[in-house]
C-alpha cells in the first residue's frame, strides 16, 4: 500500500426510496475528490453503499408487499445502478444486511457490553418512525418531527442503552484539540451546542415484538439494534475490521462526507461508539448543506425529489456534474433550478470552455496545418501573463480542495479559461498570420498548452469532458492515468497533431418562457439537426421579426455576458438583455440595426426585464455575429 493513503466515505444511503440529485451530489463530491487525489498520486479508497435496516425499510416493504429483503435488494441495486451509469468510480458498495457487516456490529456491541457501557432499562420517548428515533419535549415542534413535520407516537418500552453521557466530557475536549474534526466549523459549533446539554444515553435497540428487521444483538436475541448503531460501523466494516490490512491503512486518515441532516448521529454517536469500542476516531467529518428545491428540502419522503439520471441523460453527466459543484457553496444550502443548469451549461461550459477550444483549434488548421506548435519560452508581456495564471493554478486548485470549496477551485480554473480568451483577443493570430507567422506559432503554442493544464485540472470535475479535451489536443494517453506531478508542468507537451471532434457542449436551447433569460445565441446542434422539420406558413408568420435601432447599451451589473439594450421600433421602445458583452462591448452597439423576435414573451434575467430577443450567428471562430439588414431600414420595419 501507499505511504500517502486517503480514504474517502459517503453515508451509506437508506433503502427507503429510489435515490435522488442530493444523493448525487454528495456521491459526485466524493468521486471528485478521489479523482483528484489519485490525480496526485495518493493511494485512495472510496466507499458508498446502503442502509437497509429499520422501522421505514420494513414499513416501505410491506407497502410495497415484498419482503424487507427482496425489497432491500432491489432498492440498493438502483443505487449501485445509478451511480454506475453516472461513472461514480467507488472502491466498495457495501450493504449493511451483508453477512461480514453483521459480524462487525455485533463484535463492537459484544465488546462494548463486555465493558459496561451497555445497560438494560425502559424508557418512554415519541418516536418518530421517519427518523428512526426518540424526541424529547424540547425537541418537537408543536409536537411533531421538526424534520417530517408528522406527530409523533409516545412509546414506552424496555431496551438496551448505551453509556454515551459517559463520553461527553472526552468528546467535548476532542472537538476543542482538533478545530478541524469537524468542517466547516458552524457544524463543529453546532455539535458543541447539543454539548452544552447533559448528553442522555442512547437506546441501542428494537424488542424483536414490534420489530425484526434488524441485526439481533448478540447477548440477547429478543432485540435486533438500533439502526444507527448499525449502520454506522459501515465505514470499520467495510475495511475488515480488526484485522484488515484495509483497516489498518486507511483507517487513520478517514474523512466521512454527510448531509447536515444527519449531523448529530455522526458528530456525536458514532465519536463516542468508536471511543467506547477503542477504535480511534475518524480524521475528519465533511459536512454540506441541503439542496433546496421550491425553497424546501430535497427529500423522498416529502416527494420533493429529481432524478439525476434524468437531467444527466437530458444534458449530459458533466454538466450535471459542473452546475452541482459550481452551485453548491459547501456547507451552505443552494437552490436547485433546471433553469440555472442550463445557464451554466450555456455560459461557462459551452461558451467560456467549448468555444476557447473550438476557436483555436479552428486556427491550429487553418494556419497550422492541424500542428499544435510547442509553448515555447514567453516573449511577450501577454505570454507570461498567460502562463504564470497557469503555473499558480495548482496551489489554487489545492488549497480550495483541501476544504471542499470545490466552486473556488472551479473558479481558479476559469481564471485560466478567460486569461485564454483574452489572450487571443489581444493576439490576434488571425492578423498574426498575415505578417508574424513565429508570433503566431507561439501564440497558439501557448493558448493550447493553457487549455491542456486547464483539463488537467477539470479532470476531477468532468472526467469525460477532460478526456475529450486532451484527445483534440492530441495529447498522448487518458487524463484518469496522468499525475500532477508530471502533467501538471507547463510545457510537458511538445509539437504535435490536434484532432478533430465535436463540440464539447453545444448550447442547449431552453424555452425563454421556462428560463426566465433572453440572450442572442447561435444554433445547437439538436437545432441545427432539426432544421429540416418542416413549417407551415401560418406558423412562420406567428414570428414577428423586427428591425430595431440600439439607442442605448450598458453592460449587466454582477455578469460577465450580458448587455441590456433598449431598442426602438419606430416610436416604441422596449428592453432587451442579450448575452454578447464577449464579443460585442456596448459602446459599439449603440447607433446599430439588430434584428429582434419581437414577440416574445418578457422575461427577467438578473433583475432586468427583456421583451425580445436578437438573433445572431456564430462565425467560425466562435465568436458571435448579429444579424443586421444589408442597409439601413426604417425601425420597426418587419422581416419576411
Amino acid at each position: 500500500m501507499s505511504a500517502d493513503p486517503f480514504y474517502i466515505t459517503t453515508p451509506i444511503y437508506y433503502v427507503n426510496a429510489p435515490p435522488h440529485s442530493g444523493h448525487a451530489y454528495t456521491t459526485i463530491v466524493a468521486d471528485t475528490v478521489a479523482r483528484y487525489h489519485r490525480l496526485a498520486g495518493r493511494q485512495v479508497y472510496f466507499l458508498t453503499g446502503t442502509d437497509e435496516h429499520g422501522d421505514k425499510i420494513a414499513q416501505a416493504a410491506a407497502r410495497a408487499t415484498e419482503t424487507p429483503q427482496a425489497y432491500a435488494d432491489r432498492i440498493s441495486a438502483a443505487f449501485r445502478e445509478t451511480w454506475q451509469r453516472m461513472d461514480l468510480r467507488f472502491d466498495q458498495f457495501i450493504r449493511t444486511t451483508e453477512a461480514r457487516h453483521t459480524r462487525v456490529v455485533q463484535a463492537i456491541l459484544q465488546k462494548i457490553h463486555d465493558a459496561g457501557d451497555i445497560y438494560f432499562g425502559e424508557y418512554g420517548g415519541h418516536y418518530c418512525v421517519g427518523c428512526e428515533r426518540f424526541y424529547t419535549e424540547k425537541e418537537m415542534v408543536d409536537g411533531r418531527c421538526p424534520d417530517h413535520q408528522t406527530r409523533l407516537e409516545f412509546v414506552k418500552e424496555q431496551n438496551y442503552f448505551f453509556r454515551m453521557s459517559k463520553y461527553q466530557d472526552w468528546l467535548i475536549r476532542h472537538l476543542h484539540e482538533h478545530p478541524n474534526f469537524i468542517r466547516p466549523e458552524r457544524y463543529r459549533n453546532e455539535v458543541l451546542g447539543f454539548l452544552r446539554e447533559p448528553l442522555e444515553d442512547l437506546c441501542i435497540s428494537r424488542p424483536r415484538t414490534r420489530l425484526t428487521w434488524g441485526i439481533p444483538l448478540p447477548f440477547d436475541d429478543r432485540y435486533v439494534t438500533y439502526v444507527w448503531f448499525d449502520a454506522l460501523i459501515n465505514y470499520v466494516s467495510a475495511l475488515d475490521y480488526p484485522d484488515g490490512e484495509l483497516f489498518g491503512t486507511f483507517w487513520p486518515v478517514a474523512q466521512h462526507l454527510i448531509g447536515k441532516d444527519i449531523l448529530k448521529p455522526h458528530g456525536v454517536y458514532w465519536p463516542t461508539m468508536l471511543r467506547a469500542a477503542g477504535i480511534p476516531t475518524y480524521q475528519h467529518l465533511k459536512v454540506h448543506g441541503y439542496w433546496l428545491v421550491d425553497e424546501a428540502k430535497m427529500s423522498k419522503s416529502r416527494g420533493r425529489t429529481l432524478s439525476p439520471l434524468d437531467l444527466a441523460d437530458k444534458y449530459g453527466l458533466d454538466a450535471l456534474r459542473y452546475f452541482l459543484l459550481r452551485e453548491m457553496v459547501f456547507g451552505l444550502d443552494a437552490n436547485f433550478g433546471e433553469v440555472a443548469l442550463v445557464q451554466r451549461l450555456n455560459a461557462d461550459l459551452a461558451n467560456d470552455l467549448g468555444n476557447l477550444l473550438q476557436r483555436t483549434l479552428t486556427m491550429v488548421g487553418r494556419y497550422c496545418d492541424g500542428r499544435i506548435p510547442a509553448p515555447g519560452d514567453p516573449a511577450t508581456e501577454g505570454d507570461r501573463t498567460l502562463r504564470g495564471v497557469a503555473e499558480g493554478l495548482a496551489g489554487r486548485v489545492a488549497e480550495a480542495l483541501e476544504v471542499f470549496a470545490f466552486h473556488r477551485a472551479l473558479e481558479a480554473i476559469w481564471e485560466l479559461l478567460n486569461a485564454g480568451n483574452k489572450y487571443l483577443d489581444e493576439q490576434k493570430p488571425w492578423e498574426l498570420a498575415k505578417r508574424d507567422r513565429e508570433a503566431l506559432a507561439r501564440v497558439l503554442g501557448h493558448t493550447c498548452e493553457a487549455l491542456r493544464l486547464a483539463g488537467l485540472f477539470l479532470s476531477p470535475f468532468v472526467p469525460a469532458t477532460a478526456e475529450k479535451l486532451w484527445a483534440q489536443l492530441g495529447v498522448t494517453g487518458p487524463v484518469a492515468e496522468a499525475r500532477l506531478r508530471e502533467a501538471g508542468r507547463w510545457g510537458a507537451e511538445g509539437a504535435r497533431a490536434m484532432v478533430r471532434g465535436e463540440a464539447l457542449f453545444p448550447r442547449v436551447e431552453f424555452s425563454l418562457e421556462d428560463a426566465g433569460a433572453s440572450a442572442a445565441s447561435a444554433p445547437t446542434t439538436e437545432a441545427r439537426a432539426a432544421s429540416s422539420v418542416e413549417i407551415t406558413i401560418e406558423e412562420f408568420r406567428r414570428l414577428e421579426l423586427r428591425v430595431a435601432h440600439v439607442v442605448e447599451a450598458r453592460a449587466v451589473r454582477g455578469s460577465k455576458k450580458l448587455v441590456e439594450l433598449k431598442v426602438a421600433l419606430g416610436p416604441e421602445e422596449r428592453t432587451i438583455v442579450a448575452g454578447i458583452l464577449l464579443d460585442y462591448p456596448p459602446a459599439e452597439l449603440v447607433g446599430k440595426q439588430v434584428v429582434i423576435l419581437a414577440n416574445l414573451k418578457p422575461s427577467t434575467l438578473m433583475g432586468v426585464e427583456s421583451r425580445g430577443m436578437l438573433l445572431a450567428a456564430t462565425d467560425p471562430d466562435g465568436r458571435v455575429v448579429l444579424l443586421t439588414p444589408e442597409k439601413p431600414v426604417a425601425p420597426g420595419s418587419q422581416v419576411k
